[in-house]
């Protein structure tokens, strides 16, 4: 038997994995508080959104929690539905808002805390986002790495809303800001399917 199917690593791994969501948690509480600020002074659309991403990563990160807590396959089916359904909001709701703001010609105003909680949360997203697929793999579980997509793509949001960020501040691109909202709806889109087949 392999040494990462003994009880004793799988139970290891299984605390890593906790850990892992635990910081994706604490880290998504502060961004929600944060971000809320932050979108209300910008008037910016794609940080309103990323606040909204970051309370769906939030759910996410209970759900994981919750499911690796009692694992079962019963456990299994409702957290990927769960998480296939946060999926789903996060692209219906970039979708309106980036609609609505592209419409209506609505120009936000660049901030400093905008641009350094996006490129931290990037980074930091990035990185739980490959700790969770390789704990995932070697537990074999399939909510794990399916939430650990939900962090890569908020690794990705934050990228992109960094990138209207800056192209709004440094070049007035004003349209950068509401189109960065639309950057992850179809990924988003494609792994609500995926979760939600299991």
């Amino acid at each position: 038997m392999p040494t990462d199917r003994l009880p004793a690593d799988r139970t290891r791994l299984r605390r890593a994995g906790i850990g892992l969501e635990a910081i994706t948690l604490g880290w998504n509480v502060v961004g929600v508080v944060l971000l809320a600020y932050l979108a209300y002074r910008s008037g910016s659309v794609a940080l309103l959104g990323f606040g909204l991403d970051s309370l769906i990563e939030i759910g996410a990160s209970a759900v994981v929690i919750w499911e690796l807590t009692g694992a079962s396959e019963e456990r299994q089916r409702v957290a990927l539905r769960l998480i296939g359904i946060a999926f789903l909001l996060l692209a219906l709701y970039l979708l309106v808002q980036a609609a609505i703001a592209l419409l209506s010609g609505h120009r936000a105003e660049p901030t400093a805390g905008g641009i350094w909680w996006t490129a931290a949360t990037a980074v930091a997203m990035f990185a739980l986002a490959a700790g969770k697929h390789r704990i995932g793999r070697r537990l074999g579980n399939p909510v794990l790495i399916t939430e650990g997509k939900v962090t890569l793509v908020d690794g990705i949001l934050a990228t992109a809303v960094l990138v209207g960020i800056l192209l709004n501040a440094l070049l007035g691109w004003w349209w950068a800001d509401p189109l960065a909202g639309l950057v992850i709806v179809f990924y988003a889109v494609r792994e609500a399917i995926h979760a939600l087949r299991g």
